[in-house]
């Protein structure tokens, strides 16, 4: 078996798909350790490229059992042509990532696939903890840590940010045929399901759901937060930035009437980075003293993960310069950043030759 499946060129490629495609996490991740970074960018650009799949193909389904063929390769150490999955087999053999992880993301998919819609919203956190909650806990191991409470507090994060995608996606998704919102709470808002996603417009009473959701999404970045101060050091911050991020989000909703039906909320460019700084302060106030135990719906992810020697000591972390250098670059290069990182190789190999 070869010592790396993936290439440079393979990394390079997962770093591509994380700013293309999410950048409040691409974001975040500038805080992470070096060390943690190349993995946690090959973890989400196979998540991301499973997701894409999924949801940009003719025939979903097939996707999944394709997926499914493509995991099953991977953890027999047969990766195929795909760079994330070359890059994914590397994490799950050097990370000890149980197969039951990525397996219930792809469940999570399959779902989507049916077209499922989720009659409480004990049956939605369901979902979350499928294609969410399985990447935070994927996260947590990518970090080094397999503490059941750290591992429950972060399957906590992972339902909370999928909670907020579904709050803030309500109309994109509604003119595509699809319903994430508790049918039980349209019913309480006196809002029949069917009807209103015949013909979705915004109102008060769609605007109740939504906002239950979010504080739902709020209920869980509380309980999820002490959990981060279980991690390393040197990944506090970058998670608590992301927290934050995503957090506001729903502050963003708020402030637009919970009107996610006629407009996508945004955060801009500066606004994440104010609170990717004080996710710098977080990491050094927050306390990991939560000892809440995981929720119904995510306790299989928790449960499935095998205790391991705990790893040796991170570094010191308290790299001022270095953390706040990141933070300005997403300032002021974040939107160049991609245009630049495909150019700026090219530009060098030229001046060497």
């Amino acid at each position: 078996m070869p010592e790396r499946f993936a290439s440079p060129a393979d990394l390079d490629a997962c770093r591509r798909a994380i700013r293309g495609g999410s950048k409040s996490f691409f974001a975040a991740s500038l805080l992470l350790p070096e060390e943690v970074r190349d993995d946690a960018y090959a973890l989400y650009g196979f998540c991301r490229r499973a997701d894409d799949a999924v949801d940009d193909g003719f025939d979903p389904a097939r996707a999944c059992a394709d997926l499914s063929w493509r995991l099953d390769e991977i953890y027999a150490g047969r990766p195929g042509d795909e760079p994330v999955d070359r890059a994914f087999a590397d994490v799950v053999r050097k990370r000890a990532i149980p197969k039951s992880l990525p397996a219930a993301l792809i469940e999570g998919f399959a779902w989507d696939a049916e077209g499922l819609r989720f009659e409480t919203i004990s049956q939605l956190r369901a979902y979350g903890a499928r294609v969410a909650g399985s990447v935070g806990a994927m996260m947590t191991l990518v970090m080094g840590v397999r503490s059941p409470a750290a591992l429950s507090r972060a399957c906590d994060l992972g339902v909370a940010m999928q909670l907020t995608n579904i709050a803030r996606d309500v109309g994109e998704d509604a003119r595509a045929g699809r319903l994430y919102l508790p049918l039980e709470w349209m019913r309480e808002a006196e809002l029949e399901p069917a009807a209103w996603i015949a013909a979705p417009e915004f109102g008060p009473q769609i605007a109740s759901v939504i906002q239950r959701v979010l504080e739902e999404a709020d209920r869980l970045y509380d309980r999820a937060r002490p959990g981060i101060a279980l991690l390393p050091m040197g990944c506090r911050p970058a998670i608590h930035a992301a927290a934050r991020i995503y957090r506001e989000i729903g502050a963003e909703a708020e402030r637009a009437g919970w009107d996610t039906v006629n407009r996508r909320v945004v955060t801009s460019t500066g606004r994440k980075l104010s609170l990717a700084a004080a996710g710098l302060l977080d990491a050094a106030l927050t306390r990991g003293d939560d000892e809440a135990a995981p929720l119904a719906e995510t306790r299989f992810l928790v449960s499935a993960i095998p205790p391991v020697p705990p790893a040796p000591p991170a570094p010191p972390w308290w790299r001022v310069d270095e953390h706040w250098g990141r933070m300005i670059e997403i300032l002021l290069a974040l939107e160049l950043r991609e245009q630049e990182s495909t150019r700026l190789p090219d530009m060098r190999r030229e001046r060497q030759g």
